[in-house]
């Protein structure tokens, strides 16, 4: 036998062409597939590593600014997206605050309302009213982005109503306003935002007072309170205040009672009755008059007068009414001669022995002594401090008028000496005990008709019964089973691309790059089938060739056959060895 010719040499070329032959057509297909997967799984990987994060820029803009925004972003190449349902916008992490600055040296976002830079638009030739127009709606503008800071406001309006000023004071009206607030959902204002926001917005428009400023949410409900004394029922602070106060009262007997019953063992409920009048009185008293002495004397006021008397002037007028008197020319008594007594006699009698016409002189003198008489008055007025009280009282608002005190008792438990527990009830003593510690607690009162209720008995338990849902309805676990089965599903097809098409793929592969002693056999006997000589011409006949090398006139089947049977006939070790391996399903 002639020596075997050289093998070729083996590239990795002609490997992977050996091991792309040997393939089936699916596993070819399979292997196709799997590098079209592995293909689309690198770049989706890579996109997914090179794709920014996107973080907010604006949210809840206007349909105008968020149409000048993109605009603005579009000029400056700068990417962008919108989030689930278009309420924010997005751009890139690294650019939000660079992004933020360029738009607002453009002045965006505008927001909804303008303030006081439409005054810096003023065209020349505007006229009063249009600028009196404008100055009321910059105004609003700042009053509700003012408004729009508190955390629980989403957008609000102010409308402003500014009567035009007159000189005439009765046709003066106040100015007011109207407020709209739009919250966010789930957030309320309380009625001292509710009260700042008034204040607020009286404060910034003269003349507006608080009672002028009413407030309304979006669903339509009035929030700013009522001023007091409009109505007589109960507002909102008056019925906080006696809730407040029940509160107060019924935790003061559970604090006291607690450390003797236990936590779990006392309820208490107070019913307060406040009167919230508002009422003042005043009162003037006088007391009676004190004696001169003890009074305080205010003034005093002295008056003092004289007064002479001359003699009167009468008679008919003329010159002889102006001469003086006569003078006597008869004594009027005797000269050491003692009168007698006289008998008493009648006014204006003449003495006995008096001439004719003696009384009437007597009379006549004794009227001009008393004409040339002095008179002298004098008047003192004294006035003391009268004993006077005003007092003006205040009644208080919010007092306590009656107290309805509710308290139940468990039974409590007693262990024996056996070690038993046992529940019974409290004694009369105790309870009376109870009774006096409620009563000091609340300031019980018995003149304003408070009531106290102790009552015990013992306590039902009730436990809460929960619906527990079957395994397969609970959320999380839906959720978690969802979860698990995405990553099933990707373990799944990743074991399938791993085991199903690459795996036989490298093993050919590899089988390719080392082959089995069998298929060393096989090659070697091909190669001495190519040789020349008598074995080469016994291959030939064998094979279906003629001497002189011309294909014997059969068929391909009947060629292996012959070909298969001369090979079993030299080589038996290795026919048996590549029938094992067909019966065991490797090929």
């Amino acid at each position: 036998m002639a020596e075997l010719a050289e093998n070729p040499p083996v590239t990795p070329t002609s490997l992977l062409s050996q091991s792309w032959t040997r393939l089936g057509a699916g596993q070819k297909m399979g292997l196709g597939v799997a590098l079209a997967a592995l293909l689309a799984l690198a770049v989706g990987l890579w996109l997914w590593g090179s794709t920014p994060e996107y973080r907010v820029l604006y949210s809840n803009l206007s349909d105008k600014d968020g149409g000048a925004i993109i605009d603005a972003l579009q000029q400056m190449n700068v990417p962008y997206k919108f989030a689930e349902g278009g309420g924010a916008l997005l751009v890139p992490a690294n650019q939000v605050h660079e992004a933020r600055l360029h738009l607002a040296g453009q002045g965006l976002p505008k927001g909804g309302t303008v303030g006081f830079e439409l005054m810096e638009n003023q065209k020349f030739g505007t006229s009063e009213f249009l600028e009196q127009v404008n100055y009321k709606r910059a105004l609003e503008g700042e009053l509700a982005r003012s408004v729009q800071t508190l955390s629980a406001v989403q957008a609000a309006r102010i409308h402003l109503a500014i009567p035009k000023p007159t000189v005439f004071v009765k046709e003066q009206e106040p100015p007011t306003a109207s407020v709209v607030l739009a919250l966010y959902p789930g957030r309320v204002l309380d009625p001292g935002q509710v009260n700042a926001v008034i204040h607020l917005v009286s404060s910034s428009v003269p003349n507006l007072t608080p009672k002028n400023v009413t407030v309304v949410d979006q669903s339509g409900t009035l929030l700013s309170a009522p001023q007091s004394g409009e109505n007589s029922a109960l507002d909102a602070e008056q019925l906080k205040y006696v809730h407040q106060i029940e509160e107060d009262y019924g935790k003061r007997i559970e604090n006291i009672l607690i450390p003797l019953v236990g936590s779990a063992n006392v309820h208490a409920q107070v019913t307060a009755e406040v009167d919230f009048t508002q009422a003042e009185q005043t009162a003037e008293s006088y007391k009676p008059n004190q004696p001169p002495n003890q009074a305080a004397v205010v003034s005093q006021q002295t008056a003092e007068s004289s007064s002479l008397n001359g003699p009167g002037v009468g008679g008919v007028p003329g010159a002889l009414t102006n001469q003086p008197p006569v003078p006597a020319v008869a004594p009027l008594t005797a000269a050491n001669a003692v009168p007698p007594q006289p008998a008493p006699q009648a006014p204006g009698a003449a003495a006995p022995g008096a001439p004719p016409g003696a009384a009437p002189a007597a009379q006549a003198a004794a009227v001009a002594t008393a004409q040339n008489s002095a008179t002298n008055h004098k008047e003192t007025t004294t006035n003391y401090d009268v004993d006077h009280t005003i007092s003006h009282t205040r009644l208080p608002v919010g007092v306590v008028r009656h107290l309805s005190v509710a308290v139940i008792l468990n039974n409590h438990t007693v262990t024996d000496k056996a070690g038993k527990i046992s529940e019974r009830p409290f004694s009369e003593s105790e309870k009376a005990q109870m009774s006096t510690l409620i009563k000091d607690a609340v300031g019980f009162d018995d003149k304003r008709g408070d009531a106290l209720s102790l009552l015990n008995s013992p306590f039902v338990e009730q436990k809460d019964k929960v619906v527990e849902l079957p395994l397969w309805k609970q959320p999380e676990n839906i959720s978690l089973a969802k979860d698990a089965l995405k990553y099933l599903i990707i373990v799944g097809l990743a074991l399938y691309l791993l085991l199903g098409i690459v795996r036989p793929a490298v093993r050919n592969f590899n089988q390719a790059l080392n082959p089995t002693p069998v298929e060393k056999a096989l090659d070697e006997f091909g190669a001495e089938e190519s040789t020349g000589g008598e074995d080469s011409e016994e291959g030939l006949e064998g094979a279906g060739y003629t001497d002189s090398g011309a294909p014997v006139a059969a068929s391909s089947y009947e060629t292996n056959l012959n070909s298969a049977r001369q090979m079993a006939m030299q080589e038996p070790a290795i026919v048996a060895s590549v029938l094992k391996d067909w019966i065991n399903g490797n090929e």
